[in-house]
């Protein structure tokens, strides 16, 4: 009974890490395109498209970085990156189909023409007392920058949230 047991228990625990290493939680497996969406769905507010497409670029410059996972739903799952339960929470919102297709658009080659290397981004209006936070863009309800050397930093804190101001 003791060998069953710890049979049992390796074997959960196998299927637990390669759940984490697939970079999704629990046991289901999402395709790439519906961690894009995911992270575009619960991070732009789907508030508007241009704030999507903001977010897929920044997911889509760190699966190119080398320095994060190098898959999208790796990128997405990343533990303390984005949304608390982004890969578990249910998506019932009427804006699925805006958002599956920002997500495909993405997929296939668009980004936001602002976003440039940007691999950031927080809540618009917040302030950090960081100084090595170049902003690029403020849309969908976010704040995107790339991370400085500070004396490259020439763009500050944006405003509080305006929708549709970019920054360079």
């Amino acid at each position: 009974m003791a060998i069953w047991n710890r049979r049992a228990r390796l074997a959960v625990s196998l299927v637990v890490a390669l759940a984490g290493l697939a970079g999704c939680s629990g046991l289901r497996r999402h395709s790439p395109e519906e961690c894009l969406a995911r992270a575009m769905y619960f991070e732009s507010n789907r508030s508007s498209r241009d704030g999507m497409i903001a977010v897929g670029s920044v997911v889509m410059n760190r699966v190119e970085s080398g320095q994060y996972p190098r898959s999208i739903c790796g990128v997405v799952g990343q533990r303390g990156q984005f949304a608390p339960g982004i890969m578990t929470k249910r998506m019932d919102d009427r804006s699925l189909p805006m958002v599956r297709e920002a997500a495909r658009s993405v997929m296939r080659g668009e980004r936001h023409p602002l976003i440039g290397r940007a691999m950031f981004f927080h809540t618009a209006g917040h302030r950090f007392g960081y100084d090595n936070m170049h902003y690029v863009l403020v849309t969908g309800g976010n704040a995107f920058y790339e991370r400085r050397k500070r004396e490259l930093v020439t763009q500050p804190a944006p405003p509080a949230p305006l929708e549709g101001i970019t920054r360079r």
